[in-house]
C-alpha cells in the first residue's frame, strides 16, 4: 500500500536545512504533503519575524520538486483535520519539536527527524538583518500614511522627508527624529531609499535621479505614463541593481495574497472574466489637472485585478472614456486574453459599485465593494450551500504589508529578481493603456445637454 507522509513549517528563507528535512521527509514513504504556515497563521502564534510573505515561501518548496502537494496551514488544530483528509499514514517534523506532536499518535505513526546542524531561519534573519532609511518626498495623505506604518516594520523606517515643491518652510512632523529638507539632493547621503508621492508630473524624473544616486524606490504611480519612459527607468534600475517598485499596497495583503492562491490552485476552475470597478468622489476636483483623472491616477489599481489573475499579456484592448473638458472622469477597460476576458472601470468625480466578480468554469469569486481593502471574499458554486466565506484581517491601514515587502527585496536582490519582471510587466502593460486612453482609438463618450448638476436643494 502507498504511503502518504505530511510535514509542516514555515520555511522562510528556504536553506539546505529544510532541503535536508523535505527529502528525508519524501523517503519515508510514497507521497508528500508538506503544510506551509499562513502569514496570519504566524502571527497569531507570536511569530513575528518572519521575512518572507507566504507566496515567495510556497515556491521556494515547489522549486525543490519534492511536494507532491502544498497546502496552507491557518489554524490551530489543522493538523488532525488534514490527517484525516488526506488519510496520511506517517506525520513527520524536525527533531528539535521531539515530543511536542506525540497527540498525533492517535491518527498516524509520528516520526522525528534529525535536524541539520549549523543552520537556522533565525540565524540566517540575524546574519541578513539591516535597518533601511528611508526618505520621503511629498508631504500629504499617502506619505503620512507611510510614516505611521513604517513604525510597526522592523526593516526600516522614515528618517527624512521634504515636500515635492522643495519648499519645507513652515511644515513640522510628529516625530523629531524625522529631519524637514528642501530635496532629495540634501537627504540623499543619509537614506538607503526613497518613497515618492509628489507632484505626478515630476514622478518620473524624480525616480530616475533617486536611481541615478543609488537608492532603492518605492513610488504612487504609475511611476510614467509612457511604455519607453518605463521602461528606461527599470532599465537604469536593472543596470544599477537597485528595487523600482510601484506603492501597490493592495497587492500585499492577506487577503489578495491569499485569494491569488486559490486562483492559481482552481478552486473555481479556469477563470474565464473578471469584472470590477473603482471609483472615488472626492469633496473638490481639480479639473485642470488631467493628472488626477481617472485614466492617470487610478489606472493601475483599476487594471490590477486582471493584469494579476490572468496576467499582464492581454490580446486585444478597448478603453472607452468620458471627458469633463480634458480631465478624463469615467474610463472603462475591456480586455481580452486567448482564454478569458476582463471588464474594468473606474472613475474619479463618478460613482460605481467598487465589487469584483471573477468567473471561472467551476464556480466564481465575489469580492464585495470596495475591493481594494480586501479582508472578505465568497467562493461561490451552483449549489449555494457549497459558498465558502473568507476572512482576512488587514492589520493597519495595509501599507505595512506593502512597506515589509519592499525592505525584503531592498535585502535580497536575488529573491527581487524572481519578481521584478512581474512587477515591471504590470507596470508595461499599464502604461501602454495609458497611451491608448490618451490616443485617438479612445472611444469617447459625449456629455448630455440634459444632465443635473448634482440635483435639487429645497429651502425651507
Amino acid at each position: 500500500m502507498p504511503k502518504t507522509v505530511i510535514t509542516y513549517g514555515t520555511f522562510d528563507l528556504f536553506h539546505y536545512g529544510h532541503q535536508a528535512l523535505l527529502e528525508h521527509a519524501k523517503e519515508l514513504g510514497d507521497y508528500l504533503i508538506v503544510g506551509i504556515t499562513s502569514d496570519a497563521f504566524d502571527k497569531m502564534r507570536g511569530k513575528f519575524d518572519v521575512k518572507q510573505p507566504l507566496v515567495e515561501r510556497i515556491h521556494a518548496v515547489e522549486k525543490t520538486g519534492l511536494a507532491d502537494k502544498i497546502i496552507i496551514e491557518e489554524f490551530k488544530g489543522q493538523k488532525i483535520e488534514d490527517i484525516r483528509k488526506y488519510h496520511v499514514d506517517i506525520f513527520t517534523v524536525g527533531s528539535d519539536w521531539e515530543g511536542k506532536f506525540d497527540y498525533l499518535k492517535e491518527y498516524c505513526d509520528v516520526v522525528y527527524l534529525p535536524r541539520t546542524q549549523g543552520v537556522s531561519s533565525t540565524s540566517i534573519r540575524k546574519e541578513k538583518s539591516k535597518r533601511y532609511s528611508l526618505g520621503c518626498i511629498g508631504i500629504n495623505d499617502f506619505s503620512n500614511r507611510i510614516i505611521r506604518e513604517c513604525n510597526h516594520v522592523s526593516e526600516g523606517g522614515v528618517t527624512a522627508i521634504c515636500p515635492s515643491g522643495n519648499d519645507p518652510s513652515g511644515i513640522t512632523v510628529e516625530n523629531e527624529q524625522i529631519s524637514i529638507v528642501s530635496g532629495l539632493d540634501e537627504m540623499k547621503d543619509d537614506i538607503d531609499a526613497v518613497y515618492i508621492s509628489g507632484n505626478p508630473k515630476q514622478r518620473a524624473e524624480t525616480v530616475r535621479c533617486a536611481l541615478e544616486y543609488g537608492l532603492h524606490v518605492l513610488s504612487e504611480g504609475p511611476i510614467a505614463y509612457s511604455n519607453r519612459e518605463a521602461s528606461l527607468l527599470q532599465s537604469l534600475a536593472v543596470e544599477k541593481n537597485l528595487v523600482l517598485m510601484e506603492a501597490l499596497s493592495i497587492l500585499y495583503q492577506p487577503g489578495f495574497q491569499r485569494l491569488k492562491l486559490l486562483i492559481e490552485s482552481g478552486i473555481v476552475g479556469e477563470i474565464k472574466d473578471i469584472d470590477s470597478s473603482y471609483s472615488l468622489v472626492p469633496d473638490q476636483i481639480d479639473y485642470n489637472d488631467i493628472y488626477d483623472s481617472s485614466t492617470f491616477r487610478m489606472s493601475t489599481r483599476t487594471l490590477l485585478p486582471a493584469l494579476v489573475f490572468l496576467g499582464p499579456h492581454f490580446e486585444q484592448a478597448q478603453v472607452i472614456c468620458g471627458y469633463e473638458k480634458d480631465y478624463c472622469t469615467w474610463a472603462k477597460y475591456n480586455l481580452l486574453y486567448k482564454t478569458a476576458s476582463a471588464t474594468l472601470k473606474t472613475g474619479r468625480g463618478v460613482k460605481t459599485e467598487g465589487s469584483m466578480v471573477i468567473t471561472g468554469t467551476d464556480g466564481y469569486v465575489y469580492v464585495p465593494a470596495p475591493w481594494w481593502k480586501l479582508e472578505y471574499f465568497e467562493v461561490r458554486y451552483e449549489d449555494l450551500r457549497d459558498t465558502r466565506k473568507h476572512y482576512y484581517e488587514c492589520v493597519g491601514e495595509g501599507q505595512r504589508y506593502m512597506l515589509k515587502q519592499f525592505f525584503h527585496y531592498c535585502d535580497d536582490g536575488n529573491v527581487y529578481s524572481d519578481a521584478r519582471d512581474e512587477l515591471h510587466n504590470i507596470e508595461l502593460s499599464v502604461t501602454q493603456l495609458i497611451e491608448l486612453a490618451n490616443s485617438a482609438d479612445c472611444l469617447k463618450l459625449e456629455n448630455n445637454s440634459l444632465r443635473f448638476g448634482g440635483g435639487e436643494t429645497v429651502n425651507k
